[in-house]
């Protein structure tokens, strides 16, 4: 009975317990408190979603392995394959187009972004959105911060990103209300969370279509955030001209040629500003190919693979023809 009674007395405090400091034995964990504090968070709040156990004693496996050097070399190498098979989902593209008409003239007038474009990135993210979500996103960061240490610059990086992305997420179920163990966001093996996979640390970018919070399992929301992502962050303010793109199909079959050719290629750059690594250039010298690579890069602000830019551009490309084409 006694020691029942003292068990009692034990949870008790601490589900009454008034947090003051950001104090764990993990210094990582004192790092992502004092930063979500930083943000507007209580300290009470990011203490209690710290020590909850469905938020940092369980761990995704599955993510955890996938995000490892050579699974993420594949993932790239497979980005093409991907291209080849979205380009039969051009119709459900226009379709998709039709149906939020009102929605991409709003964007298109307020961030200057393609219609063609965004419905281009949803499809390659979540194919419009039938792509179901295995994660949790907070999980997929909290593992990474477990398990990863920081040895290496790779390494390094993916801690911060770790620690970075749970902060927004902390954030971001505190200013909604939510309590932690509710705050459950489904994301993609990566951590990245709804139709436009946002990473949580893009969250800033979010803005509903007519509610006051961004829902990205809501295409309008998920419309009018990737918008506005790529109208802030890679300055796209005018709508391409499809009339000034040379032949898009006929770039992207030359380009995988010489990303076959060229190990080290990139679709836009010659050098990495960030590490200075050399890359062989494929549109560098092309005078006839600098509208599209002023482009190519924008879309790589949103996923920096080149593949991934010309395979945005290529589907955004034909949906424009289409859609032309219908008008006739």
């Amino acid at each position: 009975m006694t020691k029942l009674l003292l068990l009692l007395l034990v949870l008790n405090s601490a589900v009454f317990a008034k947090y003051t400091t950001c104090f764990f034995q993990n210094s990582n964990y004192i790092d992502v408190c004092e930063r979500s504090v930083k943000q507007g968070v209580s300290i009470e709040y990011a203490n209690k979603f710290l020590l909850s156990y469905f938020k940092t004693q369980k761990f995704d496996e599955v993510s955890y392995k996938y995000l490892q050097p050579k699974y993420i070399k594949s993932h790239r190498k497979n980005e093409k394959k991907a291209n080849n098979v979205l380009v039969k989902h051009v119709p459900r593209i226009i379709a998709h187009l039709k149906k939020y008409k009102e929605v991409y003239d709003y964007t298109e007038k307020k961030f200057g972004v393609n219609r063609e474009i965004i419905a281009a990135i949803l499809t390659k993210e979540t194919n419009l959105g039938k792509i179901q979500p295995k994660h949790d996103a907070f999980l997929v960061f909290n593992t990474l911060v477990r398990r990863v240490k920081p040895d290496t610059k790779r390494n390094k990086w993916l801690l911060n990103m770790g620690k970075t992305n749970m902060v927004s997420i902390i954030s971001h179920c505190y200013k909604k209300g939510v309590e932690p163990e509710e705050c459950n966001l489904p994301s993609s093996y990566a951590g990245a969370v709804g139709i436009p996979q946002f990473m949580p640390n893009s969250f800033v970018y979010t803005q509903s279509y007519k509610g006051k919070v961004a829902d990205l399992t809501k295409m309008e929301d998920a419309i009018v955030s990737a918008s506005k992502f790529l109208h802030q962050k890679a300055k796209f303010s005018e709508l391409i001209e499809w009339d000034l793109m040379p032949d898009v199909v006929k770039i992207e079959a030359q380009w995988y040629d010489y990303e076959f050719d060229n190990d080290n290629a990139s679709f836009v750059y010659a050098e990495s500003k960030r590490s200075g690594k050399k890359y062989d250039c494929f549109t560098c010298g092309k005078v006839e190919l600098v509208y599209m690579k002023s482009y190519a890069k924008k879309i790589m602000r949103y996923n920096n693979s080149s593949n991934y830019a010309v395979g945005v551009l290529r589907l955004a490309y034909d949906a424009n023809k289409g859609l032309y084409a219908k008008k006739q």
